[in-house]
């Protein structure tokens, strides 16, 4: 977490030989790629997802001429191996990659300036202050907001992964690699519902992550939408003329 103005990091945006800086590289190709491959793997899942747990209505004619809800199984459980390795991928990168790039995996709970900076942005959330504080990576409610949809994203990977090994059989390999999430959660029944909840849990978070983005961009003078594009946050004037 660095910031420009207001506490921990750099107090000016400025470069190595002292110049002003009005933009600075912060997303990696590797982490723009992922979050692109992540966001359309989630809507894949969540439609797909949605589609298991409430089927179409019956189709006319003979069982056997469809094969509609294998295919929405089939898109299901790919997208979830795409999202895992995905996943794998980010977890390399966030140890060979920039600082921010680790932003998605740590609290500094300890840092008191962090959980300062945590209340702050709460409050401006809220509409409670009238100037926002400017970071180059997730201001500290969005590395919190961040952190608890990895915890969701580990959970729905190792219930959906003990799901489809249930399916595939006692005997299966991703039942011997998953199985164990079986005797923490003894019913199946429950795995089912949490890896269900799990799901709304994601879309309820992607919801507000768009609306704070589109909020972040619009009002606190920085970008957001295109730095997940272009990998550069520009920043503007800190206060409206």
């Amino acid at each position: 977490m660095t910031e420009i103005s207001g506490i921990p990091g750099t107090l000016d945006a400025v470069d190595a030989a002292g110049r002003s800086r009005q933009s600075i590289y912060v997303y990696e190709a590797p982490v723009r790629i992922w979050h692109w491959l992540n966001a359309a793997a989630i809507c894949l899942l969540a439609v797909t997802g949605y589609l298991i747990a409430s089927p179409l209505p019956s189709m006319p004619g003979e069982a056997s001429n469809w094969y509609t809800m294998g295919y929405i199984r089939f898109v299901h459980f790919a997208s979830g191996q795409v999202l895992a390795a995905g996943f794998l991928y980010r977890v390399y990168w966030a140890f060979v990659g920039n600082q921010y790039s680790r932003q998605l995996f740590a609290l500094p709970l300890h840092n008191r300036i962090w959980r300062w900076g945590l209340l702050y942005e709460l409050r401006w959330y809220l509409f409670l202050v009238r100037y926002p504080k400017k970071y180059i990576g997730h201001n500290p409610l969005a590395n919190a907001a961040m952190f608890l949809f990895v915890v969701a994203m580990v959970m729905m990977m190792l219930t959906g992964f003990a799901l489809y090994g249930e399916g595939e059989g006692v005997d299966s390999l991703w039942y011997r690699s998953f199985g164990w999430v079986f005797r923490i959660f003894p019913n199946s029944q429950d795995v089912h519902t949490i890896h269900h909840l799990g799901m709304w849990f994601i879309v309820i978070f992607v919801i507000m992550h768009v609306y704070a983005a589109l909020r972040e961009d619009i009002m606190s003078r920085q970008s957001m939408l295109s730095a997940i594009i272009t990998g550069e946050r520009t920043f503007r004037d800190s206060r409206p003329d």
